[in-house]
């Protein structure tokens, strides 16, 4: 009888049904993660980095809707706010 001697017992089961669900899991996540490398939904821009066509991302945009919530909480004056949105313009 060769399935008592050297068998593993319940445990080998428990084992094997485990490491199956860690593989299967480890195969689904290599397939998403190839998904979305090949559509491109990896690509993150970094603060301050242009896309490649050479056109601002809309940060001139979001700084002075920021610029625009710091001088209506009252973080900044008005000669305040005027002289960075005129240099933040300049810039763009």
């Amino acid at each position: 009888m060769m399935w008592y001697d050297g068998g593993w017992g319940w445990g080998g089961w428990f084992a094997m049904a485990v490491f199956l669900v860690l593989f299967w899991a480890l195969i689904i996540a290599g397939v998403i993660a190839l998904v979305r490398y090949l559509t491109g939904t990896h690509h993150h821009q970094q603060p301050g980095t242009r896309p490649p066509s050479g056109e601002p991302r809309g940060g001139s945009q979001r700084a002075e809707a920021l610029l625009a919530e710091r001088f209506a909480r009252g973080e900044i004056d008005e000669d305040e706010y005027r002289r960075r949105l005129t240099v933040l313009r300049e810039h763009s």
